[in-house]
């Protein structure tokens, strides 16, 4: 009887000592309570808030990338208590690992670090080593035994776990499955950049790869995607001049791209604007116009339509095709016509 009695009494208290303490927490400045309550420190986590996400989608993003410990509407709403929830930029935040309280928090005082870093559609591997310093790939600064960019993009750890059985070996090769776009990234480094992006490219085309596609059927669908990002100026011509290359593989014609007779160049040390009759001649792997079927590797790294359309070439009767002054092509299907269409290309 006197225990209940002491419930009733102390029940009402506790109710009152817990509304007050509420009541109290949401009008003490916070500094007090960072003196009183430090923010435990945890493990680091680094979390990259990409632009133009709402305070919901932000927390969200610190829960699903392992800093926050509670459920993400729970931050999203102790940052709309605190005032942050439009005030939150784009970038990486280096947090403690923490509840929804001590990560709102964190985020009134810590600045996010702003590192990005964009693959531009048809950039090769000598290109994408522009996105660094020497600090970042002492390659740059003249110390080829420490090229950390090749060694990221050769390494396999960096690639998402079930695309490793399909990748193709090669730099070049694998270059090409780093999806061209602007990447935030938790440390400025290639190897940081070869997990973003391949992982980027396997969660928009990993379901189209069946469970027996080969590394070598993977790597022929990377050149031919490297081969028409070269080649088309215009998204809507990928898909006609990706079946322009699969009707001339059927008939063993050989391919006779420019691009890839650029590409080889290139790798002799030479930049070509323009391909004349002579550079025809060059001995290369790469050179089309001389070596029959696909070119070793692919010559850059392809645009998400670029990708499209080496997975769905589009079926036409065309073997030819010439560039017009403004970046379209005619399209043939016999020489004669093929012909027509280059002095029709050149009265333009």
């Amino acid at each position: 009887m006197k225990k209940n009695m002491l419930i009733l009494i102390l029940s009402p208290f506790l109710l009152g000592l817990t509304l007050g303490a509420a009541a109290f927490h949401m009008k003490i400045p916070h500094d007090f309570w960072d003196r009183m309550l430090p923010i435990p420190h945890g493990e680091m986590r680094v979390v990259v808030v990409k632009p133009g996400l709402s305070a919901r989608q932000c927390a969200q993003a610190f829960h699903d990338q392992g800093a926050l410990t509670e459920p993400p509407s729970d931050l999203a709403r102790w940052m709309a208590r605190l005032g942050i929830d439009r005030k939150i930029r784009s970038g990486q935040y280096r947090v403690s690992r923490s509840g929804a309280w001590d990560m709102a928090r964190q985020l009134r005082t810590v600045q996010p670090i702003d590192w990005s870093l964009t693959i531009i559609p048809g950039m090769d591997v000598f290109s994408l080593r522009t996105l660094f310093d020497g600090n970042e790939n002492p390659a740059l600064s003249g110390d080829g035994e420490k090229d950390t960019l090749r060694r990221a993009i050769l390494d396999s750890r960096n690639y998402p776990a079930p695309m490793r059985r399909h990748l193709p070996g090669g730099e070049e090769t694998r270059a090409a499955f780093l999806l061209p776009e602007t990447y935030f990234v938790a440390e400025k480094s290639p190897a940081e950049l070869v997990r973003v992006a391949s992982h980027t490219w396997w969660d928009r085309y990993g379901d189209r790869l069946s469970s027996d596609v080969t590394s070598r059927d993977l790597r022929e669908k990377a050149i031919l995607a490297s081969m028409v990002q070269r080649e088309a100026l215009w998204d809507e011509e990928r898909p006609v001049i990706a079946g322009v290359i699969a009707n001339r593989l059927e008939k063993n014609m050989l391919l006779q791209i420019d691009a890839t007779v650029v590409y080889a160049w290139k790798l002799k040390g030479k930049n070509l604007t323009r391909v004349l009759y002579s550079d025809l001649e060059v001995d290369s792997p790469y050179n089309t116009y001389a070596v029959p079927g696909y070119p070793p590797a692919p010559i850059c790294i392809p645009s998400a339509e670029s990708w499209e359309a080496a997975f769905a070439p589009q079926e036409n009767p065309y073997y030819y095709y010439v560039a017009r002054r403004n970046g379209y092509h005619y399209f043939a299907k016999t020489y004669e016509d093929h012909r027509r269409n280059i002095r029709k290309a050149r009265k333009e």
